[in-house]
């Protein structure tokens, strides 16, 4: 049967559903209080060659539609979008659905999803039934994205490639000759030059999105330092809502045997370039602990003042 073209229906009957053991969750459950709809959708790559995305989504688990581009998802003000993933292919598109007025989250964890399909029982990993996962999700799972995390996010994820080529020429310079390593040094020279002006842009445009940046880069005193001003950047990009939570999200909890920490492995990376450029040298995981805690309590008193009450 040939795949339906972008923006058609595909309609799955209930009775098909409840035959295969897979059980739509209930459309009046999911209907959000004040009247707008909720948009359920799986963002996969295409299987033709794998570079490009397509989008299926959904209203109420029965009819699905497929789309190329977010922007063709028909979302209105007022309406909340939520997606298993959502690529850096498709940051301008979210955005546009952000200034329309539209809600969107992506899920925190995508291990979630194959937790619960075995918990709902769904026979197969399908792309209608991973949507019926992200449907039976609290919203809490969810992180609701805005225009300055898009913008940082991109951004970042830039400068982490041009960071991850330079290790790699560096790491294979040393297996080489002199000479051989001299053919290398223009490539690592230009790298360095490409990282260090984006770490500018990054650092100026942090300043702009984040009210705390500018405070931070004072208090930790890496003004003129541009991997500091980047990685600062890096490390306000997660929420700051708990200590107990950042701290796990930057791996500063030991694991246990009993107890399970969602650590970031690219978040914990920036903060020990923070703390080199800060400290000078990492002896411990404590030299790490120190300067989240100093960027945890800055940020605390800042929004204190802001609120107009003193920190706890």
């Amino acid at each position: 049967m040939a795949a339906p073209a972008p923006g058609s229906p595909e309609k799955t009957s209930v009775s098909a559903v409840g035959a295969r053991g897979e059980r739509a969750p209930s459309p009046a459950a999911r209907h959000d209080a004040q009247g707008g709809r909720i948009i359920y959708a799986d963002v996969h790559r295409k299987a033709r060659n794998g570079e490009s995305y397509r989008i299926t989504f959904t209203t109420d688990g029965v009819t699905f539609r497929h789309v190329d581009r977010f922007l063709d998802i028909p979302a209105v003000a007022g309406d909340k979008v939520f997606v298993d993933v959502l690529p850096l292919h498709h940051t301008d598109g979210a955005i546009e659905l952000l200034k329309r007025g539209v809600e969107v989250y992506y899920l925190r964890r995508t291990t979630l999803i194959s937790r619960k399909r075995e918990e709902l029982k769904l026979s197969s990993k399908t792309t209608r039934n991973d949507i019926r996962v992200l449907m039976s999700l609290e919203e809490k799972w969810f992180r609701r994205v805005t225009e300055d995390f898009l913008v940082m996010r991109r951004m970042i994820a830039c400068y982490r490639s041009l960071l991850k080529s330079h290790q790699q020429l560096l790491n294979k310079s040393k297996a080489l000759s002199e000479n051989e390593r001299g053919v290398l040094k223009p490539a690592v020279k230009a790298i360095e030059q490409q990282m260090e002006t984006l770490a500018k842009q990054i650092a100026e445009e942090a300043g702009r999105r984040y009210p705390a940046y500018n405070v931070l880069v004072d208090v930790l005193g890496i003004a003129g330092n541009p991997p500091a001003l980047e990685a600062l950047a890096e490390v306000l990009l997660p929420e700051w809502r708990s200590w107990m939570r950042i701290r796990a999200y930057f791996g500063a909890y030991p694991r246990g045997r009993d107890r399970r920490f969602h650590k970031s492995k690219t978040g914990r990376q920036a903060l020990e370039r923070l703390t080199m450029s800060v400290k000078g040298r990492i002896k411990s995981a404590d030299d790490l602990d120190e300067v989240l805690k100093k960027i945890w309590i800055t940020m605390k008193t800042l929004k204190a003042q802001k609120a107009g009450s003193p920190p706890a």
